[in-house]
């Protein structure tokens, strides 16, 4: 599965989330350690998810951009 990931510049550093996963954030330097770190926070969140005995939410977000 392919979850959408929103990566903003924040106040030094970066910041990820997933729309479709709630609580699911990671931070980094860079916007390339921000990628990174969010990968690994699915990983975590999805095997958290199964342990806890929840159903893992399909990915249903669209990221598209558009030329303004």
């Amino acid at each position: 599965m392919k979850y959408a990931v929103v990566i903003e510049k924040a106040e030094g550093n970066y910041s990820a989330y997933v729309p479709d996963l709630p609580g699911c954030v990671a931070t980094g330097a860079t916007a390339r350690e921000a990628e990174a770190n969010i990968a690994v926070a699915i990983r975590l969140h999805l095997e958290g998810l199964k342990a806890d005995g929840v159903e893992v939410p399909s990915p249903t977000s669209i990221v598209e951009y558009v030329a303004a």
